[in-house]
């Protein structure tokens, strides 16, 4: 009977340790919330720094009126056609340094700032509505077969204040008109290889070069605040940029670059905006 109770007092005695101990580990617990808090912060602080360095140069001003975002494929010069700007202007306006360095996402200012839009770009064409004498077109384009007398003749456009006195570039046939269901911004004219090809109003050239794809040999002018005009696929270029063009003036020859045929491709942008040329340039 002795030994027996002592068994038991010896079960009890178990009994009550192990309680003691679960009793023991349950109060002394490591606190778990403290720790979610702060790996729950740290993503939060390395996302915020990962966004400031992967920002493109600009992506405050996404968005807003002004503005351009790059996306895949766009070079500087196409951004200032679609937008009706020397890119050289973007450049300056934007603080890009490197005009053929611009990245996806990045954000251009593509019309200059308020202070200086009157004296970035004045117009070149008197600011009456109606015709006015212009000056006569330079020796070499007087003499060139590719304009008669009757290319010579002038039509008038004008938005607000500006003016301009519009003379077909080419005097050889059409040979596709302006669709842009079917991506002909323009007018293409047929002619021979080193036809002249002659500056449709008077204007500055914002760009004379082969670096946009898929109009060759290109010269574009700008003629004021609301026109460019783009004459694609020559065979030489007759211009240099920043310089100052008489309408009539011939500004390259007549070529097939880029292009399936001896062609000139005549883009009229209104502001940035590809617009049908025959409904500017004066009835044949």
């Amino acid at each position: 009977m002795v030994g027996m109770r002592v068994s038991v007092w010896g079960v009890v005695g178990l009994v009550c340790a192990l309680m003691s101990a679960c009793s023991s580990t349950s109060l002394s617990r490591a606190p778990v919330e403290d720790r979610q808090q702060q790996s729950s912060a740290s993503p939060a602080s390395a996302d915020a720094r990962a966004q400031a360095v992967k920002s493109p140069p600009g992506f405050d001003n996404a968005g807003k009126p002004g503005y351009y975002t790059v996306k895949p494929g766009d070079t500087m010069i196409r951004i200032g056609l679609e937008s009706g700007q020397s890119p050289k202007d973007i450049a300056s306006w934007s603080g890009v340094e490197n005009p053929n360095k611009i990245e996806i996402g990045q954000v251009l200012r593509v019309a200059p700032p308020a202070k200086a839009e009157t004296a970035s770009v004045k117009p070149v064409t008197s600011s009456s509505s109606t015709t006015t004498a212009l000056p006569p077109a330079s020796p070499a384009a007087a003499q060139s077969k590719a304009a008669p007398a009757p290319a010579a003749a002038a039509a008038t456009s004008a938005v607000g204040d500006e003016a301009v006195a519009w003379m077909w570039p080419s005097n050889g046939s059409v040979l596709a008109g302006f669709d842009e269901s079917k991506n002909n911004k323009g007018l293409d004219i047929g002619g021979n290889a080193g036809d002249a090809v002659l500056a449709a109003a008077e204007g500055k050239v914002v760009y004379a070069g082969s670096g946009l794809r898929g109009y060759g040999n290109l010269v574009i002018l700008k003629h004021n605040n609301t026109y460019l005009t783009a004459y694609a696929h020559n065979q030489t270029l007759l211009v240099k940029e920043d310089q100052t063009v008489k309408r009539g003036q011939k500004i390259a020859e007549m070529g097939s670059s880029d292009a399936d045929r001896v062609k000139l491709h005549f883009e009229v942008r209104k502001q940035g905006k590809p617009v049908d040329p025959s409904k500017y340039l004066p009835v044949r």
